[in-house]
């Protein structure tokens, strides 16, 4: 939505089952959180509906800090900021005094994401000794094989 030149984001959630009244306004697969919202009634007025957001956090044990490296050291520390889990980084036409423009929902999407598992649309390897006629060499394996290989 603009305003006087200042982007706010809209959110625009999914229903979690045809017949549920709650929205998934983010699913992040490469975090491991999911955030929903519906309307229940109010304790204070039960006449009226207010808004309720979950936010579910799954905290993946024994990830590493560096997902494609088995050896890397376990990490300890997890960071979950609310706004850049909801950027949408996907850009969109709006039109603007007649004109159609492309326009992007989130702000610093250059910087890439901090993955804690992994995000199942992504290829990731690790280099792997194998003995091949009596030499060992570094081939990588994939540690996703689905989302690394053609069907």
């Amino acid at each position: 939505v603009l305003d006087s030149g200042i982007v706010y984001p809209v959110f625009a959630g999914y229903p979690v089952d045809p017949s549920d009244e709650e929205s998934v306004l983010v699913n992040n697969k490469c975090q491991c959180v999911t955030v929903t919202s519906k309307f229940v009634p109010s304790k204070e007025n039960p006449d009226e509906e207010v808004l309720e957001r979950n936010i579910r956090i799954l905290v993946p044990l024994k990830a590493r800090e560096n997902i494609s490296d088995p050896l890397s050291p376990l990490r300890t520390t997890f960071v979950y900021r609310l706004s850049e889990l909801c950027k949408n980084c996907d850009p969109i036409e709006i039109e603007l005094g007649g004109a159609i423009h492309q326009a992007q929902q989130g702000n610093s999407c250059e910087e890439p994401q901090t993955c804690y598992t992994y995000d199942r649309n992504e290829c990731y390897s690790s280099p792997v000794p194998l003995l091949y006629h009596g030499e060992v060499k570094q081939v990588p394996a994939a540690l996703t094989p689905a989302s690394c290989f053609a069907e």
